[in-house]
């Protein structure tokens, strides 16, 4: 039987991977410059924003990036559509990768990251708090992740006995990981956004609502078919492979579904609410550019011709996920005030080590789909 998916066996080390790797080292200097410093030495945190770029992009952004594994697992494992089964492993990896990172990302941003450990001592913790379950669910759905993602690294050695017996047990527990794997981003997706229905008032009205868990959750599933889609198009392209054309189209149809029903809901419920969405000066226009980089992809997408135009799918799948981190960085930075006096933007420190944590994302991505069978084999 000829293989699903298939390494692609060239080179690792080459010119971007060796950029990618200065600007990781760079971030890991000041990582490790922040645990001998402090947070004040590498940030512009303060007492009003004890959140910044680490939590909104890193954490925020940056597990809605990787929700393409649970998007895809949605729709082939509760939606039984199977021929979207040669996406899965290639968003299972960009899923690990990126709920790793930001996992990292949320020890890095813990002042007292010594008392870390507590948070997996049942009796040490407030088990009330959102942020307890946020982290637990995070926690735990990177081991689920790994999980996953096991078979791939095995099936480079399935010539091993172990390795045989291994790959039987997984496919054995397929589905009760699936389940698992569906349930944990379902619950922390949606209660990122009810951290900040507890922000009351300090969150402008143009994103304050009880349906932020709801819109966290549709979006994090857009922005998983989204950079599903996108992943598969660059990297056909990069690496001089076929386009999933068909499969793509097919997908960019159930894009446009879940953005048109998250658009819909934000609509409704502005209207409901009675919303300022003209008169509030710089988040109005901050509103408006998110809800274009909704819209104008969904207006395309939903077009039959459009949406088999591969340039058309990736420039639309660009767009949502801008879209999504655009609504997150709006929701937890841009939209929330503390009080007056307070200021925040991001230190260069902060930006580097950011940037440092993409680095090491993109080499990841690129060795194990270098030297593991991760993007489907190419047939006929």
């Amino acid at each position: 039987m000829a293989a699903e998916y298939v390494p692609l066996r060239t080179k690792v080390v080459t010119k971007p991977f060796l950029v990618l790797a200065a600007l990781a080292l760079t971030g890991l200097f000041l990582i490790g410059y922040r645990y001998l410093a402090g947070l004040g030495a590498v940030t512009n945190l303060n007492d009003g924003y004890p959140w910044g770029l680490w939590i909104a992009y890193d954490v925020l952004v940056g597990t809605a990036l990787g929700c393409g594994g649970y998007a895809m697992a949605i729709l082939v494992y509760v939606f039984n559509r199977w021929e979207y089964h040669p996406l899965v492993r290639s968003a299972v990896l960009t899923s690990v990768l990126g709920y790793t990172l930001a996992a990292v990302a949320i020890f890095i941003d813990i002042g007292r990251y010594w008392n870390g450990y507590k948070l997996f001592l049942p009796w040490q913790v407030n088990l009330s708090s959102v942020l307890v379950e946020v982290a637990l669910c995070i926690g735990a759905y990177v081991v689920v992740l790994w999980i996953e993602f096991l078979p791939t690294l095995l099936e480079k050695h399935r010539e091993h006995p172990q390795a045989a017996v291994w790959l039987r047990r997984l496919n054995h527990a397929l589905p009760v990981i699936a389940a698992v794997g569906i349930l944990l981003p379902t619950m922390h997706q949606s209660s990122l956004g009810t951290l900040m229905v507890i922000a009351g008032g300090k969150l402008s009205p143009l994103w304050q609502t009880y349906l932020l868990p709801l819109f966290f959750l549709l979006s994090a599933l857009a922005m998983g078919f989204a950079v599903t889609a996108v992943e598969s198009i660059a990297s056909s392209y990069f690496f001089g492979r076929p386009y999933e054309t068909p499969m793509l189209a097919k997908l960019a149809r159930v894009t446009a579904g879940v953005v048109a029903a998250y658009l819909v809901l934000r609509l409704a419920d502005l209207l409901y609410r009675g919303a300022p969405v003209l008169s509030s000066g710089f988040l109005t226009g901050m509103f408006f550019l998110e809800n274009l980089l909704y819209l104008v992809p969904l207006i395309f997408l939903v077009s039959p011709a459009a949406a088999r135009d591969l340039r058309v799918i990736f420039l639309a799948g660009v767009a949502l996920l801008l879209a999504g981190a655009l609504y997150r960085f709006n929701v937890f930075l841009v939209g929330f005030s503390p009080g007056p006096g307070w200021r925040y933007f991001p230190a260069v420190p902060e930006i580097f080590i950011t940037l440092g944590l993409i680095s090491l994302e993109l080499m990841a991505y690129l060795y194990f789909v270098k030297r593991y069978p991760v993007l489907p084999a190419e047939h006929g």
